[in-house]
């Protein structure tokens, strides 16, 4: 059955094409599985509940007419500003408007959330644009740029809230604009395009503008919110849409709620955040958390931006998704936020989960798989920009390290590949069990070794245990600190694109309410692994041919270092080697690589390559990652063979190092 909606039609129909519903969320409550929901263009200030799951063979499609014609929205339009003092303008709105959720009382807080508990889940709007908060009305009447903006021209425009009675007051500084005269909304609702109940699958959600929606903060072992959500479902297909706007976060692939681990530290404060994210992982099967009810979706050809904790976010729920064609920019970069769940796209347990071809700017960093990165794959994307504009900018307490890509406290396996890395920092992989090949990187990798444990004040460290999983499952197989190595570096360009500058001891603002700050390594290449050994040292120390052997010998073995298989790469600029990287190439002259308006390199690296060639790369080449005892290979079990570049193009029997077959792509645009 096909039903048809229209925000414009004369009166509420039936939802025949002749009698359209003026309302998506009446709809989604009447289609069943098979059924098509048709949405005209216009806007819809309206939360959308769907009730009723599709089946993998007859599923329930959204659909807006005409492309982003049809915008969901949180928002609400305001026009009763009146003149306050000089640029400031205030709006009172009746508190029964928000029902039984308040933006403008809530706080944004939670577990891993590492800012003061100051900003609320409200925002204020001019012409699509969020403005920033300020904790009183004499900071909004002053209306000075907020230091740690990566938007400073942007940051005077300012808004403040208090109640009165049963009013919400909102004063706004619009920096002599008129507001009754300009687009000017409020946030109201929480989300914008979400089932309330768990296991509503298999909806495809196609062409809509999602935006201005008052979402909480989502942390891992919480409930996570966004915008638009499958909410604990499995099979769902959101696709080319826009989403923007998001107080938190716009998409949420995220975790089932349980009462007993809802932001448990935060409001009970007696066990550690770490020690509730194993609770939810162990937890997660009583919850439904198998491949044959929850996961497996498609987010893809979307455009996120301007949303200030994750343009996507997910926990558990994203596992076996495919995640591609995705533009994502302006992510956390107001910095009005700040804690360990804030990226472009933020999964943990991104089992199984591919990422594919999308294009990642501009946002405090790019791709974060945190916890079970596990037959997780990362391939011809193209990052940039991910770093704050300017040098001088002082970073808000409590917030992020920048990078394309970082991989923490996983087993692995991991496969990043064919990557375009632009970025000042490009793999933080605080990890084990990864295998970064074919990738054009400008900056370094980092956290080799480091960042995975916890500090306490009394100079020991705390060790992270973190799961793995039965290859290409979630039913867990063991729990284990991180020991570092395991990784397969080959066949990639490292170039040392910005200088190494003396490292400076920071001051940390307010040192209780952030973890241990990590390090930025400035030294570009693999010479960061060089006090790890290659796979015949390591195994040597085991004495295999010891029919007696002892555990007491051997326990220093059993917690060092893993071994490294390094090769195939080529090192400019002064970029370093590992000491044991047999074939290799070390450039003798600078090369630069600019990335153009259009999206295509500029560059002469690939004229320095000469004869120097690689072998093509195979499951058979990666092996298993230790600790798992999984192989890199595909979601299904297949073998990955890397014959494939950034564009598809095919290697050959031998090729090159970096993500294109051969020079002839230098130039070619790149999204």
């Amino acid at each position: 059955m096909n039903i048809y909606v229209n925000a414009e039609a004369a009166r509420n129909g039936d939802g025949t094409k002749q009698y359209p519903l003026k309302s998506i969320n009446e709809a989604a409550q009447m289609a069943q599985a098979g059924d098509s929901i048709f949405v005209a263009p216009g806007i819809y200030r309206e939360l959308v509940d769907p009730r009723n799951a599709g089946c993998e063979d007859a599923r329930v499609t959204y659909v807006s007419e005409i492309p982003l014609g049809a915008v969901i929205t949180g928002a609400e339009e305001v026009k009763n500003w009146n003149i306050y003092q000089g640029d400031v303008w205030v709006c009172r709105v009746k508190n029964s408007l928000f029902g039984e959720y308040n933006p403008y009382t809530t706080l944004i807080k939670g577990d891993w959330y590492f800012g003061p508990f100051v900003r609320h889940t409200g925002a204020v709007y001019l012409n699509d644009r969020q403005l920033y908060e300020t904790q009183t009305l004499a900071e909004c009447i002053e209306g000075k740029e907020y230091i740690h903006s990566w938007e400073p021209e942007f940051s005077v425009y300012k808004w403040y809230t208090e109640q009165d009675g049963d009013e919400t007051v909102i004063y706004a500084n619009f920096k002599g604009k008129n507001p009754n005269q300009e687009k000017v909304e409020i946030n109201v609702r929480r989300r914008c395009f979400m089932p309330s109940r768990e296991g509503v699958d298999y909806i495809t959600f196609r062409g809509f503008k999602v935006e201005k929606a008052a979402t909480t903060w989502a942390p891992p072992a919480a409930f996570q919110d966004g915008m638009v959500g499958p909410h604990w479902s499995k099979g769902w297909i959101i696709e080319d849409c826009e989403i923007s706007n998001s107080k938190c976060s716009g998409i949420s692939l995220g975790k089932y709620y349980d009462p007993e681990n809802e932001h448990y530290f935060t409001t009970k404060h007696m066990k550690s955040a770490t020690q509730m994210e194993r609770d939810a992982i162990c937890k997660g099967q009583y919850y439904g958390w198998i491949k044959e009810k929850v996961g497996s979706h498609i987010v893809r050809r979307c455009h996120i931006h301007h949303c200030e904790q994750t343009g996507i976010v997910g926990r558990m729920g994203c596992a076996f998704s495919v995640i591609e064609d995705n533009h994502i920019h302006h992510i956390n970069c107001m910095q009005e936020l700040a804690g360990a769940e804030t990226a472009g796209i933020k999964l943990h347990a991104a089992i199984d989960v591919t990422f594919r071809r999308n294009h990642i700017h501009h946002c405090i960093m790019g791709i974060w798989c945190d916890w079970e990165a596990q037959g997780t794959r990362i391939t011809q994307n193209l990052f940039h920009d991910n770093h704050a504009p300017f040098a001088d900018i002082p970073q808000v307490v409590g917030a992020m390290p920048s990078q394309d890509v970082f991989i923490e406290v996983s087993h692995g396996p991991t496969l990043i590949d064919n990557n375009i890395s632009l970025s000042k920092t490009s793999f933080r992989l605080a990890a084990q069990g990864c295998a970064v090949v074919h990738n054009l990187c400008l900056g370094p990798l980092d956290s080799i070794g480091g960042d995975t444990d916890m500090p306490l004040k009394n100079g020991t460290m705390v060790r992270r245990y973190t799961p793995y999983h039965i290859p290409h499952r979630t039913e867990v197989a063991g729990m284990m600190v991180i020991l570092h190595g395991d990784d397969r570096i080959y066949n990639n360009i490292f170039i040392q694109n910005w200088p190494i500058k003396p490292v400076e001891e920071k001051e940390i603002p307010d040192a209780d309410m952030v973890d241990d700050p990590m390090m930025d390594n400035q030294i570009q290449g693999t010479s960061v692994f060089d006090e790890y050994p290659d796979y015949a040292e390591w195994e040597a120390q085991f004495d295999l041919d010891n029919p007696e052997p002892n555990m007491v010998t051997l326990r220093d073995c059993h917690f060092g270092h893993l071994p490294v298989w390094i090769d195939g790469n080529a090192y400019f600029n002064g970029a370093k080697a590992w000491c044991r990287e047999q074939h290799k190439l070390h450039g003798k002259k600078d090369v630069y690589v600019s990335l153009k308006e259009d999206y295509s390199i500029e560059t002469n690296v690939y004229d320095l390559l000469e004869d120097f060639r690689v072998g093509i790369i195979h499951s058979d080449t990666l092996g298993k990652a230790f600790e798992p005892g999984q192989r890199f290979e595909n979601p299904d079990g297949s073998p990955v063979l890397l014959q494939k570049d950034y564009f598809g193009n095919h290697r050959g029997t031998s090729t090159i190092p970096g993500p294109f077959a051969d020079m002839s792509c230098v130039g070619r645009k790149l999204v």
